[in-house]
């Protein structure tokens, strides 16, 4: 609740911001494909393609984002005991995920009572991809966020970084499409697993998915045992003000 009223505050819509603002960025992108009838390699709705590909975006370049300088403004409640740096991480963590989460859901149900969209092939498939897109996101934004702590280059470099690859990360286009000797380089970005696999549950058998699970999970943990050992080491460094 600090984090919502420190964040969002209490004036205009308050911490309805939350989600509108995911919400307002996914649906600009998807009236610019829309009107601007890019193609993306197949035959598939852009709209659902559009849906898919940006918020799951914002799931793994929004939460290194506000986890990244989060101990600092935060150091007076390091003071009580029982607040601990992992705490910081998890409370802007959660507020992120819920947020992206809220945000794909609603739109996706608006998109199917207004036409735009047909309901998920397989919704099962399409939550396991968004957990582990959100895990992903999580394990490298703590990992990310406890380093910051050491060095300012970490949120120097992070931005940039983030729209490098944000061309890479398969919210833009389908392995299918790229050439077979570019299939396997594009699935080392670990995204693009969890993109295809979302794409997978949405459009079922008309849509060939590409990814690589054990390398996606294996990322995930390798990030979250590197998040775990920073924290606990930024903790035991921490002077609470």
């Amino acid at each position: 609740m600090r984090e919502i009223l420190t964040r969002y505050g209490r004036h205009n819509i308050g911490f309805l911001w939350l989600f509108v603002e995911p919400m307002l960025f996914t649906t600009g992108v998807t009236i610019l494909w829309t009107l601007s009838k890019s193609v993306h390699g197949s035959s598939l709705p852009i709209v659902a393609f559009a849906l898919t590909g940006y918020s799951s975006v914002l799931l793994w370049r929004n939460m290194p984002a506000r986890c990244i300088g989060a101990i600092e403004p935060n150091l007076a409640l390091m003071y009580h005991r029982n607040v601990k740096a992992i705490d910081i991480f998890l409370a802007r963590l959660l507020l992120e995920a819920g947020g992206a989460t809220i945000s794909f859901v609603t739109l996706t149900l608006f998109y199917i009572n207004i036409g735009w969209l047909d309901p998920p092939n397989d919704v099962l498939t399409v939550v396991e991809g968004w957990l582990l897109m959100a895990w992903f996101g999580a394990s490298a934004a703590m990992f990310l966020g406890a380093l910051a702590e050491k060095s300012e280059l970490v949120e120097r470099l992070w931005h940039p970084f983030s729209y490098i690859v944000f061309p890479l990360s398969g919210a833009a286009f389908m392995v299918d499409a790229l050439p077979t000797s570019v299939q396997k380089l594009a699935l080392y970005v670990p995204m693009v697993s969890g993109v295809e696999l979302i794409r997978e549950g949405y459009f079922g058998q008309a849509f060939r998915a590409h990814y690589d699970l054990s390398y996606l999970l294996g990322c995930c943990i390798l990030f979250t045992l590197l998040a775990l050992a920073r924290v606990a080491t930024v903790s035991r460094e921490i002077t609470p003000e």
